[in-house]
């Protein structure tokens, strides 16, 4: 009996992994990803723009987070990545600590480090003394990071954000835009799955989607 057990919880696993494969293998629109009703300008470059809306504060964000960032490395010779973080109400401090740390430059070295701030050390960045408290630990000139913090170019930022929100169309997160008209998210990528997937699953499946999408525009644009 526990030999039958084990052989079709194996079958049923099988199952679901070949059918998730063939979803994702072949994405459409409406399911795996989606048209804008408006596409959006994109800067004037050969490659492609892909754009990930997130938050510090949300958890499936912190989880996608080193699985974007691979799949960002191994195609860079294909695309502009650009990251734009949300507004919510109350959470105005972290959307202004991500846009200092771009105007620095300094994303990529300590966008994992913020994440880790909030969803480990438990430092919430809802605050001013909470970011002074990230900014003191992490080691980043005060003086140069609280002068973008509070310049009139994030302050800008912060004040376009929903009608940043509103044109891309995007009322949850992590969603991604690839040529500022297709749009995505981990969510989206197993709508096709036969049954709940895992979190983890849902990342993995957003991966071959944009695979796909970044392809769909390679070949439209008359690209190999």
């Amino acid at each position: 009996m526990r030999f039958l057990k084990h052989m079709i919880a194996g079958l049923s696993l099988g199952l679901f992994a070949l059918s998730a494969s063939a979803a994702v293998g072949n994405p459409e629109n409406g399911r795996e990803y989606r048209n804008l009703r408006q596409a959006q300008a994109t800067d004037a470059s050969k490659k492609i723009e892909v754009i990930e809306f997130f938050a510090y504060y949300c958890p499936h964000c912190y989880a996608l987070e080193p699985l974007m960032a691979d799949w960002v490395k191994k195609n860079s010779d294909k695309i502009v990545f650009k990251r734009v973080h949300v507004l919510n109400p109350g959470v105005e401090a972290q959307l202004k600590t991500y846009y200092a740390l771009e105007a620095l430059g300094k994303v990529e070295q300590y966008q994992a480090k913020v994440f880790q701030a909030f969803h480990v050390d438990r430092n919430r960045l809802m605050s001013n003394d909470d970011v002074t408290r990230l900014v003191n630990k992490l080691g980043i000139d005060k003086a140069a990071f609280f002068s973008a913090y509070n310049s009139f170019s994030v302050t800008t930022r912060l004040g376009r954000m929903e009608k940043t929100m509103a044109d891309y169309e995007v009322n949850s997160w992590p969603t991604i835009v690839v040529d500022g008209r297709l749009q995505t998210s981990p969510t989206q990528a197993v709508s096709s799955f036969p049954s709940r997937p895992t979190e983890e699953q849902q990342n993995r499946a957003l991966l071959p989607v944009l695979d796909f999408l970044v392809a769909k525009v390679q070949k439209e644009r008359g690209g190999k």
